[in-house]
């Protein structure tokens, strides 16, 4: 959970939303699944539990979590993203504006290539390389309605394996810049099964400790991206 990571004490409240709306958003944490205990996830945000608190009622008056009191009680996730449409994602830009999206697209290419390049050129265990493989094949297997939540943890994964804490954020910023957009654009099979082959290039890369061909995997896959986007507001 590195969207998790702690907050500045001058906008703790105002940091302390984000970080648990990016998790959400991210799917980080799953729609039905509960946040981490309130003692554990105040000591990651390095915040009070009152500010941990006073957040999550915000997100609870917001529609996005559920707090149940009891012993089997905690933060439930409600929030789940709307069903992909066309005209959600062309409202969506006109509300970032086309060169923020420009901006947004041209960040996460960056990140995300520079992450894979890291990953490739790392000595990787045994249990780096089995992480990886259970995101991809966890992804292959998604249905639709997991689809985006699973594409997110394994794009993820990959700067989180490097064991860098400012890469793994950085790429879950970059995503969370697009994460509505991507959720607007309708699921494809054909487009989901480029995507694929596109995704086990990049394991492909990385577990042959490839450097170069895990760069121009993720180029490959992520101008794919945007490319569709292109198409759906063309």
């Amino acid at each position: 959970m590195t969207v998790l990571r702690p907050v500045r004490a001058g906008n703790a409240f105002e940091e302390t939303v984000e970080r648990l709306l990016q998790a959400i958003k991210l799917g980080v944490v799953a729609p039905g699944d509960k946040l981490p205990p309130e003692r554990e996830l105040a000591v990651r945000l390095g915040i009070s539990r009152v500010t941990l608190r006073e957040a999550i009622r915000a997100l609870s008056d917001a529609g996005y979590l559920d707090v149940r009191r009891g012993r089997y009680g905690g933060a439930f996730v409600t929030y789940t993203p709307p069903a992909p449409d066309a005209g959600d994602l062309r409202q969506a830009v006109n509300e970032m504006g086309k060169a923020d999206l420009s901006d947004a697209l041209t960040f996460r290419l960056a990140v995300e290539c520079g992450a894979a390049e890291v990953l490739a050129a790392s000595d990787l265990t045994q249990d780096q390389r089995a992480v990886l493989r259970r995101r991809i094949a966890e992804l292959n297997e998604a249905g639709l309605e997991d689809y985006r939540r699973l594409d997110t943890a394994f794009h993820l994964s990959i700067a989180e394996l490097t064991g860098s804490s400012l890469l793994a954020t950085t790429c879950a910023d970059a995503r969370s810049r697009v994460s509505d957009l991507l959720n607007a654009i309708p699921m494809l099979q054909v487009n989901l099964d480029h995507a694929a082959v596109q995704h086990q290039a990049i394991v492909d890369a990385i577990l042959a400790g490839d450097p170069d061909a895990a760069r121009r995997a993720v180029v490959e896959h992520l101008e794919g991206t945007a490319a569709l986007l292109r198409a759906f507001l063309s």
